[in-house]
């Protein structure tokens, strides 16, 4: 069963694979996540987390 995880967690996931460049090997080892969970939140959160500077203060 999937772990749920908030809202502001994914976006902070989404934010440092974007902004940071950091890899995908890097999020899913620190942070507990799966790849397929990282690909999905970066899929719904990209545009929010790249052209809303006031979602990052989370």
């Amino acid at each position: 069963m999937p772990q749920p995880y908030d809202e502001p967690f994914k976006k902070k996931i989404v934010r440092l694979r974007l902004e940071e460049g950091r890899s995908m090997r890097s999020l899913t080892e620190e942070y507990g996540v799966s790849k397929s969970s990282v690909v999905k939140w970066c899929n719904e959160f990209r545009e929010e987390c790249q052209s809303n500077p006031e979602s990052q203060k989370d």
